[in-house]
């Protein structure tokens, strides 16, 4: 179908982390971006366009309530986002990777060699921390819980400054939720 247009949906939330811009392609979220400055819209329409082709980007509703799930999170209540269905891309290892994200639980963390040696691929750590790179629904798959062997808070496509608060608000809200198991 030559000429075909991707459409997909956008929706701006405003969070303690900044703005944040939330993609969808009608039925899975595709995109969570950092909106920073000026140029990051067309950066990010650029990502998109180079993964879908041509592409119509509006405003609208989310099948999935992508934006309200989002909000609730960055509220403390981190189970909210867990089941959101994301549309990735990306190659059959990068898959991997972000579908075992998925499995740190939110308080928690990971090292790089610890996750590559748990995908079956120990040795791989450069690689996953590539594929944690290019992850594209950062948050919902949780790249930022990746951290270095030592302990080191290292490479976030958002910024150390917001891996270090999603890091903190996530303990303090799992924390609180075990208190209340208790």
């Amino acid at each position: 179908m030559a000429g075909a247009r991707t459409h997909l949906v956008a929706n701006r939330l405003d969070s303690p982390v900044g703005t944040v811009l939330a993609v969808s392609n009608g039925a899975r979220l595709c995109a969570i971006y950092f909106v920073d400055g000026a140029d990051d819209e067309e950066k990010l329409a650029g990502q998109l366009a180079r993964r879908y082709g041509e592409i119509a980007l509006e405003e609208g509703p989310d099948p999935q309530d992508a934006p309200d799930r989002l909000r609730a999170y960055f509220e403390g209540d981190l189970p909210a986002i867990e089941g959101l269905e994301v549309e990735t891309g990306g190659t059959g290892f990068q898959r991997s990777v972000w579908q075992a994200l998925r499995d740190i639980p939110a308080g928690g963390t990971e090292s790089y060699g610890a996750l590559a040696a748990r995908l079956g691929q120990p040795g791989a750590s450069r690689a996953v921390g590539l594929a944690n790179g290019r992850n594209p629904v950062s948050i919902v798959l949780p790249c930022h819980r990746v951290i270095g062997a030592d302990g080191s808070l290292t490479g976030y496509g958002g910024g150390i400054e917001r891996k270090r608060w999603l890091l903190a608000h996530e303990s303090r809200h799992s924390a609180a939720e075990q208190g209340r198991l208790l």
